[in-house]
């Protein structure tokens, strides 16, 4: 057994996620769909291989994505060069290894698309006004729809090919309702855009899929339905669609492998479970998503606990906000599983902070233990 922590992650269940999703765009959107992975979820060689065998496109945010997929053999004309905020050198960068679809949402931005990556394909991100996701962007990314519907028309004028408008629901978003209000705002910019004698080839309607972690998600075929209804309603009949997943096709095939450095009753009287991995090896998002936990001491009498991880940061705490229901007989060198975890963890531990290792990752083909 190798040592603790690390990340199994089951291929074969990506794949049936793949095909899940694929199956409900097909039941309940009437055009063309395109999945295209979100690489920022889950970088690992073995995934995009399998998903580039499928047919998926990928949404890279940085030259480092880009690299990694040329390096695997994947097409650049199937990559988006996604991110907003890029280097003028990483435009070029893109566009000279083949590179041809770029999204923005500043007229900075595209007017260095269009001097470095010449007739291109773009997209324009705006603010959706959607409710709250689980883990939001705020307004760091996006423009007003207003603002969209000029700055595509000033790609027309630069040379480049207008793709079509863009938004994102937000990350784990459980609202369905979100995707109809973004759908419905990017169907008043292809109405605008129209009135200038430019088609909108695609919408795309960014990731925010979510799946169930301790608590219940809307299922794919729910938020599908959704999709369809709004397409249909607020879109041109041949506007193809993008959708762009990370967390719904790579988060439920992973399994975290951890072990209990050691048990602390705090002064204030708190107990606190320390692991041997913490935020800064992979559970950032613990800010937000409430994993499962599951340890061999499951059915012993239980009790709250605070969850910590192994530096000696005081902010690697892994719910600052919420305490864990886990065994009171819980000890060093007990094992720990944390479910559904194939999604923003090996990404998010990047760094050897405190000298502990980045989570290592091993890909199976095997059912989760």
């Amino acid at each position: 057994m190798p040592e603790s922590p690390y990340l199994v992650i089951q291929s074969e269940r990506v794949r049936e996620n793949f095909h899940t999703l694929d199956a409900a765009l097909a039941a309940h959107v009437d055009t063309t769909t395109t999945i295209r992975f979100a690489v920022k979820a889950s970088p690992v060689p073995e995934l995009l291989s399998l998903l580039d065998e499928e047919g998926a496109e990928f949404d890279v945010a940085s030259i480092g994505e880009i690299d990694l997929c040329l390096r695997l053999g994947i097409a650049p004309h199937r990559l988006c060069y996604g991110n907003p905020v890029k280097k003028t050198a990483h435009i070029a960068r893109a566009y000279a290894v083949g590179v041809r679809r770029f999204a923005f949402d500043t007229e900075d931005d595209l007017l260095r698309i269009a001097e470095h990556a010449p007739g291109s394909e773009v997209e324009c991100r705006f603010l959706a006004s959607a409710p709250q996701s689980c883990t939001p962007f705020g307004t760091k990314f996006g423009c007003t729809p207003g603002e969209a519907v000029r700055l595509l028309i000033r790609a027309r004028n630069l040379g480049l090919v207008v793709a079509g408008p863009y938004f994102h629901v937000g990350s784990q978003q459980l609202d369905p309702d979100a995707w109809r209000i973004g759908i419905q705002q990017a169907g008043q910019i292809t109405e605008a855009l129209a009135r200038k004698d430019i088609s909108a080839c695609t919408i795309n309607i960014g990731g925010g899929l979510p799946i169930p972690y301790a608590d219940p998600a809307p299922e794919l075929g729910e938020i599908a339905a959704v999709i369809g209804h709004a397409a249909a309603e607020f879109l041109p009949p041949d506007t193809g669609l993008i959708v762009e997943p990370g967390r719904a096709l790579v988060g439920s095939a992973g399994t975290i492998h951890a072990e209990v450095v050691g048990v602390r009753t705090a002064p204030d009287g708190r107990r606190w479970v320390y692991l041997d991995i913490g935020r800064y090896n992979g559970m950032a998002e613990t800010e937000y998503i409430a994993y499962r936990f599951v340890t061999d001491r499951d059915g012993d009498p239980a009790d709250e606990a605070v969850v910590a991880g192994p530096t000696c940061d005081g902010d690697d705490v892994l719910y600052q906000r919420t305490r864990v229901l886990l065994p009171t007989t819980l000890r060093a060198g007990d094992r720990i599983r944390i479910f559904d975890t194939g999604a923003y963890t090996a990404s998010y531990s990047s760094v050897s902070f405190n000298g502990f290792p980045p989570l290592t990752v091993y890909v199976s083909d095997a059912e989760r233990e």
